[in-house]
C-alpha cells in the first residue's frame, strides 16, 4: 500500500541547511489505521505532506499502490492526489459559502461532471457522517464538529486508497473530538479504509492500530495498541 524508503527532507534557511527527515523507512498496509506522533518539529507533518505528494523529498522515495510519487511530474501528482488520496485538515478547509452537499461534491467536479452514481455516493456519505437533513446548509453555518464531518465526507467521496488526516481533532473539544475519531474508526473498520493520521494527542493516537513515534526527524519506535508495553511506553514518550 504505502512504502517509504530512505526518505530525507532538507530545507535551506538563509545559509543554514535544516534536515527535517533523516532517512525514514516505513510500510503501511491496506486497511490499517496508523497514527504518527511526536513533538512539534519532529517531522511528522512533513512526512504526511510527502505521502500526499504535496512536496517532494530531498532523497528517497514514496510508493502508493506501487506508484512512485517522486517519478510523477506536478500534473500527474495532482491527478493522482485527486483520484487516490483524501485529505482532512485541522482547520477543515471547506468553501464557506457552499452547502454541505456542494463541498462534498467539489472533488468530483474537479475531476469531471457528476453522474448519477456520484450523486448516490454523496447522499450515502452525508448519511454515514451523520449530516442527513443538512445537505443544503452552508458550511459557515455549521459547528466545528459538523464541518469536520463534511471534510471527512469530501475526502472520501472519490473512494481514495488512503485518507491522510493532519491533526483532525486539533480544533475540537474532547467530546466532539471523540465523535470524529470514532467516525474515522468506523470507516476504517466498515470500509477497510486505510488511514494515516498525524496527531500530538495521545488520546487520538489510541484509536489507531499502530503508532509511529517520531523524534528529531527519525522514527524512534513503532508500537501497536495491542502490545503489552503500549501504555508504559506511550507515557514515557510523551513525558
Amino acid at each position: 500500500m504505502i512504502r517509504v524508503n530512505h526518505l530525507t527532507k532538507e530545507y535551506i534557511q538563509g545559509q543554514e541547511k535544516i534536515q527535517v527527515l533523516k532517512g525514514v523507512n516505513v510500510q503501511i498496509n491496506e486497511g490499517e489505521f496508523v497514527a504518527i506522533m511526536g513533538p512539534s518539529g519532529s517531522g511528522k507533518s512533513t512526512l504526511l505532506q510527502l505521502m500526499g505528494g504535496l512536496d517532494l523529498p530531498t532523497s528517497g522515495d514514496i510508493q502508493i499502490n506501487q506508484q512512485p510519487l517522486h517519478e510523477m511530474n506536478e500534473k500527474k501528482r495532482t491527478i493522482f492526489r485527486r483520484r487516490h488520496l483524501g485529505f482532512v485538515f485541522q482547520n477543515y478547509q471547506l468553501l464557506p459559502t457552499l452547502t454541505v452537499e456542494e463541498n462534498i461534491a467539489f472533488p468530483i467536479h474537479a475531476d469531471g461532471k457528476i453522474k448519477k452514481k456520484h450523486q448516490q455516493s454523496i447522499t450515502n456519505l452525508i448519511s454515514e457522517v451523520g449530516l442527513k437533513g443538512f445537505e443544503k446548509k452552508r458550511a459557515n453555518l455549521l459547528s466545528g464538529g459538523q464541518q469536520q464531518r463534511v471534510a471527512i465526507a469530501r475526502a472520501l467521496v472519490n473512494h481514495p486508497s488512503v485518507l491522510l488526516a493532519d491533526e483532525p481533532t486539533g480544533n475540537l473539544d474532547r467530546t466532539i473530538a471523540e465523535d470524529i475519531l470514532r467516525l474515522l474508526l468506523t470507516f476504517n473498520r466498515k470500509h477497510n479504509q486505510t488511514i494515516v493520521m498525524v496527531t500530538h494527542d495521545i488520546f487520538a493516537a489510541g484509536f489507531a492500530d499502530r503508532i509511529i513515534l517520531f523524534r528529531d526527524g527519525v522514527i524512534e519506535k513503532v508500537i501497536a495498541r495491542k502490545d503489552e508495553d503500549y501504555a508504559k511506553y506511550m507515557a514515557n514518550f510523551m513525558a
